[in-house]
């Protein structure tokens, strides 16, 4: 099922203008004949047409409601929220559920008090129907406004993860089979910066995903995008299993696959690591094809290491190790990622606590959850319980984060040890708990303040839900993983699908190079995420084009569907991993 504009939705939308300029029509002549009483106050009919035009454009615009749900739609047992956005009173206004098949009534329930003002809009209304649980197609009615068509069924959310699933062969770098591009970067790297030296020596880092718009690749994400596949199949092989290219090797694990080559070349001869290949400058040469990259034979790699690194390279290497052993009995392969993992692992105590290597981009500010994560992880491969004890020690020290990010993922280490020993479940729970209280302030029910790459750090709350409703075996936190997922499906204030291609109304502009030198909409494209406005403006993007959600934007909460946007519109691999995960979650 493809969800996109129809002929349905076009019918709808010419239906609500015929039925806006009707308003117009009537309001204007109204006004025309109260003001054409006073008239003679005017010099000119020409001064009186631009008033009532004034007067009855406001007019209509304060008559809008705008629906905000899910535009995917919902499984039949969830917990079905939506908001409206309205300069109307609606307070005990009904609002009804139709079949879109037959137009059969469904569902009907009350509005209640408006939960104040937001933005430009006088009311804001929570509205809820999680009792309509029968499958099929519907559509909201409030007075004269519908919602966009939803579905309730099954089998709604195996689209997104197919769709997120096509961004990572556009990221592919190198000759690892690239879409919309052609082999690329093949001289990687060029040379070697080693602190304050650059050094005239070359090393083969070809491979890999550039890491978003740009052409830049980091060890810190492409470890952790790696990883993320990787646990998303270890976690539920029946789920993420899926096999869309019909090869008999699940499409997860080949994409993972990109990013373990490119971290076993990785490695240096001093035992390091290459942590990046390629620099700011990358930004400074305009927009090109990866092939056509004017810096194709300047591109240096970075050498460094630390705790940090180490912990989430051996925590890959070692979940690679039981997958490639287990699911394909490639036992030299597995090997290969299992001494790799151990080795970098038993130099831990001879390193940095954090990597400081690169141009400044995704830098830890602290090491002990990624270092449990490795353990945990080298310990579930070897029986060897000294890694166990590590994790714990670890693990420990890491404690709850109530955060989520590149640098935030302790909650995965937690989630393993919490078979062990249940305190670590508790850890989980004290985050949960810190985002159920942002969660129930918020309108729109967002679960953090929103930064730069808001929408990952949402995902990781759900996350950190679905991983402790494993542990648990409770439902407590739910509709922390249910209000995030729909708030990327539409049910935010600008009723936006922040993934392309899927929805209604979904980001279509994103910042990201191959795709706007193409003149396509990104596949499986998925938005950074809102931020405060303040954060915009602090960068001074020179925007392409006009804000055409600038009526729903506030002073916490701003995102331009714009292709200069790289704050708020600037896809990742790292966030497409962890959207596959928490979409590919609610696969039946």
């Amino acid at each position: 099922m493809k969800y996109s504009a129809s002929s349905n939705l076009q019918k709808v939308l010419l239906n609500e203008y015929v039925k806006i300029w009707v308003k117009l029509f009537l309001t204007f002549y109204f006004n025309l004949f109260f003001i054409s009483l006073i008239s003679k106050k005017w010099k000119s009919m020409k001064h009186l047409l631009y008033i009532l035009l004034l007067i009855t454009s406001n007019l209509i615009g304060k008559s809008e409601i705008f629906i905000r749900i899910s535009q995917v739609g919902f499984l039949p047992n969830d917990i079905k929220t939506g908001v409206i956005l309205s300069n109307i009173q609606l307070k005990d206004s009904n609002f009804k559920i139709y079949n879109t098949f037959d137009n059969t009534f469904e569902y009907e329930g009350v509005i209640g008090e408006s939960e104040g003002e937001f933005g430009s809009f006088k009311y804001s209304y929570k509205f809820f129907f999680s009792k309509l649980d029968k499958v099929g197609k519907f559509k909201i009615h409030i007075k004269t406004y519908k919602s966009f068509q939803f579905e309730i069924g099954n089998a709604i959310y195996s689209p997104i993860v197919k769709e997120l699933m096509r961004f990572f062969p556009i990221q592919r770098c190198g000759y690892t089979n690239p879409v919309g591009h052609k082999v690329c970067h093949i001289a990687d790297a060029t040379s070697i910066i080693d602190g304050n030296k650059t050094i005239n020596k070359t090393i083969d880092v070809t491979g890999g995903w550039h890491d978003a718009g740009d052409y830049v690749k980091f060890l810190s994400t492409t470890a952790l995008t790696t990883y993320t596949l990787l646990f998303a199949y270890d976690f539920n092989k029946e789920k993420f299993g899926f096999d869309y290219n019909k090869n008999d090797v699940p499409d997860i694990l080949e994409e993972a696959k990109v990013g373990i080559d490119w971290l076993l070349r990785t490695q240096t001869d001093d035992n390091r690591f290459i942590t990046q290949v390629q620099n700011l400058q990358d930004h400074d040469v305009g927009w090109r094809l990866p092939e056509n990259d004017s810096l194709g034979f300047n591109r240096p790699g970075y050498v460094g290491i630390g705790k940090n690194t180490i912990g989430i390279y051996s925590a890959t290497m070692a979940l690679a190790s039981r997958i490639w052993k287990e699911k394909f009995q490639n036992y030299d392969f597995s090997n290969q990622c299992l001494n790799s993992a151990e080795k970098y692992y038993n130099l831990k105590d001879s390193v940095p606590d954090i990597d400081s290597s690169g141009s400044g981009q995704y830098l830890d500010n602290k090491f002990e959850g990624k270092l449990s994560l490795a353990a945990i992880e080298l310990y579930l491969s070897t029986n060897n319980r000294e890694f166990l004890q590590d994790a714990k020690k670890y693990g420990s020290i890491a404690g709850a984060e109530y955060w989520w990010s590149y640098g935030n993922i302790s909650t995965f280490a937690h989630y393993r040890l919490a078979k062990y020993d249940r305190r670590f479940a508790e850890m989980i729970k004290l985050s949960l708990n810190a985002f159920n209280k942002t969660r129930n302030s918020n309108l729109f029910g967002e679960t953090v303040a929103l930064g730069w790459g808001s929408n990952l750090t949402q995902i990781g709350t759900a996350i950190q839900a679905i991983l402790y409703s494993e542990v648990s075996k409770s439902n407590e936190f739910d509709s922390i993983k249910i209000f995030v997922r729909d708030y990327l499906l539409g049910k935010n204030q600008w009723g936006i699908s922040f993934v392309s291609n899927i929805g209604y109304n979904y980001s279509k502009n994103l910042h990201h190079q191959i795709s706007y030198i193409n003149k396509i909409t990104l596949p499986g494209g998925f938005a950074a995420g809102p931020v405060a406005k303040s954060s915009i403006e602090g960068y001074k993007i020179p925007f392409s084009r006009k804000d055409n959600l600038a009526r729903f934007q506030t002073e916490s909460a701003y995102y331009r569907d714009d292709r200069m946007d790289y704050v708020s519109n600037e896809p990742t691999i790292l966030s497409n991993a962890m959207a596959i995960f928490l979409f590919g979650y609610y696969i039946n």
